[in-house]
């Protein structure tokens, strides 16, 4: 997987469902992906790569680690 830093939405959907997640499915304003009862928000398409920051938000949610997320 990506070293971490900025990532592409494409990959970040990619990972996730390595990780055992559906989806992406449409929610009231962003898409969501499930896995069990762990929901992930996952941002709305757009030109640039997902932030550091907001990244990070989304794998927290994922209940993902740093460590985890290198792995995939």
């Amino acid at each position: 997987m990506p070293p971490y830093g900025p990532v592409h939405r494409r990959v970040l959907v990619q990972s996730l469902k390595r990780a055992g997640f559906t989806g992406p499915y449409p929610g009231s304003n962003h898409s969501i992906m499930w896995k069990g009862t762990t929901l992930a928000i996952i941002p709305n398409p757009h030109r640039g790569d997902i932030s550091v920051d907001l990244w990070k938000k989304v794998l927290k949610q994922a209940q993902i680690s740093r460590e985890e997320w290198e792995k995939l």
